[in-house]
Parts: structure tokens; C-alpha cells; sequence
């Protein structure tokens, strides 16, 4: 009899948990400081989780590596459904960047959701004569190696869809590292750099005020941000690449809390005022992915582009 009352107790612990979750303050960590996307996007949801299912949800800034400290935080936290990770694309390059980064990308973390993607596009100062991405081609061919353009960091996914452009384009542009969007918005503007590489989001209020002519954008199709600029396939070049963000769990959480929390996300999400925020201030196209979805295309992003910086010899600076 003892044994049966055990296995019943083992059964319905878990469910039960899940049931009253969260029953004590929820941790967000956000691994890259304010500034960026994925701080405002942790802060919308715990602001929005926080009256739902009132408890307190908290932003915990753990920064620096490109995010892998807190990320790594994260893996290395109890799993039981109190503290998450919001990612960007760059977890699809940790360990193809540094093989001896401390925590597996995919094995270390339970999927929650891939909250949104975004295409990239590619900008230039309007004192530069590109009035397409016609005319940069044709002046990389015309003049190797003399074309820049600026990317948020090396082995950012700009920086590799840089790698990807040249080589289906056939043509050299100059990569050209920065420490971050605002210094190469800055330099992209005042003509340092003949051109950028870098979100929609980042962009976007720089091309309508006039300070940047967007030439192409990286999707499959265009965006709600540019409807007027075209992709690098319309123009002939079989490039696609999207930004994106997620929220993870450490490994061997409850699949009742991911549940459950997933099916809040997707009903703040649904909320005419995040929704507004995520696609027009973030430029996201939301999709809301779920668990599942969620770890196939994060095991396909990090297949993807770990091929590209192995392929290319490219290392974490």
C-alpha cells in the first residue's frame, strides 16, 4: 500500500506544481544589457506575466561574453520553472565560436518559445552614392576589397550573412566589426563605413528621417518596417537570414511549467499593445513558436550557421 501511495504521490507532484506555478517571484535574465532588443522584450512580458498570473516576474541584467554569462546562469539553475533566458540569434554560434563555451546550446536548455523573427537589411549614409544593391555590386567588382560594411560584432550573425552574401554574390565586402549598433549607426551616417548590416529594428528610424538609404533586406520576403525595400533574392541573390528571439529553460524543467508558460506568453502576445510593440517598435514578424518548433529550429540555426564559421575559420574575438 505504501508503495502505491508513493508512485501516486510521484505522479501528480509534478502536475499539481505546475497547477499553482508560480507560487514565488519568476527570474527573466536578459545576457546583453539595455540598450538592445532582447532587455525590452524581457521586460515586456515580465511586466505583462506579473498581472496574469500575479506574481512578481523580475529582469535580471546578467551580462557580457556576447551573452553567454547569462546564459550560462541559466544552464547551470535549478530546474524548476523559476528562472529563464531570453535569447537572440547569437546562441546559434556560441560553441561553433568557442568550442569551450561552458554550457551545450541545445542539449543544456528545455524550449519555450521562438517569440519572433526579423530580417536584416543592409544600409548605406546618404552621402554614398548606392542608390541599389545593384550599384554596391557592381562597385565591389569594379574595386575588390574596398567596399565596407559594418556588422555588430565578428561571428554576429551579420558578419556571417556578410560571408554567405560574398560568396553567392561573388564579390568581397569588407566585414567590418563593432562593439555595438549605436557606434556603426554613428559611422554608417557620418560615412566611415560605406555600409551596414544590421536589424530592422535598428534601422529603421534612421532610413525615415533621412540619414540612411536602405538598399536590400535579408528575408525571404519584404517587411512591415520596409515594405519598399527589396530582398536580396528579388535582386538576384539567393541569400536568406533572419534575426530572432527566444526564451529558454534550464534542462529537465517540468513540461506542465512550459507549458503553462507558454500558453500565458501566447495570450500576451495577443495583447494589442505588445503586439504593436513587438512588430512596429521591435520590427519582429511574430511567430510565436511552440516547444517543439522551438527546439528544431534552434537545432537548425546552430547547425546552420556553425557550418559557416567552421567552413570559414572564424573565431570569438
Amino acid at each position: 500500500m505504501w508503495l502505491f501511495r508513493l508512485l501516486a504521490l510521484l505522479v501528480f507532484a509534478v502536475p499539481a506544481a505546475a497547477q499553482e506555478w508560480p507560487t514565488k517571484v519568476v527570474k527573466f535574465v536578459s545576457p546583453y544589457p539595455p540598450g538592445g532588443s532582447v532587455d525590452p522584450l524581457a521586460r515586456i512580458f515580465a511586466a505583462k506575466l506579473g498581472e496574469s498570473l500575479h506574481q512578481q516576474f523580475i529582469v535580471e541584467n546578467r551580462t557580457g561574453a556576447s551573452g553567454v554569462i547569462g546564459t550560462d546562469y541559466v544552464a547551470k539553475s535549478a530546474p524548476d520553472g523559476y528562472t529563464f533566458v531570453f535569447i537572440f540569434d547569437t546562441h546559434a554560434v556560441h560553441k561553433a565560436l568557442n568550442p569551450n563555451v561552458p554550457f551545450d546550446p541545445v542539449k543544456d536548455f528545455a524550449p519555450v518559445m521562438i517569440v519572433g523573427t526579423a530580417p536584416m537589411v543592409v544600409t548605406t549614409g546618404t552621402m554614398k552614392p548606392y542608390k541599389s544593391f545593384g550599384d554596391v555590386l557592381a562597385a565591389a567588382k569594379a574595386k575588390p576589397d574596398t567596399i565596407t560594411m559594418g556588422n555588430v560584432g565578428n561571428g554576429s550573425l551579420a558578419h556571417l550573412t556578410t560571408i554567405v552574401l560574398n560568396q553567392a554574390a561573388g564579390v568581397h565586402i569588407v566585414p567590418v566589426p563593432y562593439k555595438g549598433g549605436g557606434p556603426l549607426s554613428t559611422d554608417l551616417m557620418g560615412g566611415q563605413v560605406e555600409l551596414a548590416m544590421a536589424s530592422t529594428a535598428a534601422q529603421a528610424q534612421h532610413v525615415r528621417n533621412g540619414k540612411m538609404r536602405a538598399l536590400a533586406l535579408t528575408g525571404d520576403k519584404r517587411s512591415h518596417t520596409m515594405p519598399d525595400v527589396p530582398t536580396l533574392k528579388e535582386q538576384g541573390i539567393d541569400v536568406s537570414a533572419h534575426a530572432w528571439w527566444g526564451i529558454l529553460a534550464p534542462a529537465r524543467t517540468p513540461r506542465p511549467i512550459i507549458d503553462k508558460l507558454h500558453a500565458e506568453l501566447v495570450k500576451t502576445i495577443k495583447l494589442p499593445e505588445v503586439n504593436k510593440t513587438l512588430t512596429e517598435t521591435l520590427g519582429m514578424d511574430v511567430v510565436a513558436l511552440s516547444p517543439e518548433a522551438t527546439q528544431k529550429w534552434i537545432v537548425e540555426q546552430n547547425e546552420r550557421w556553425g557550418r559557416v564559421v567552421r567552413e570559414n575559420n572564424i573565431r570569438a574575438e
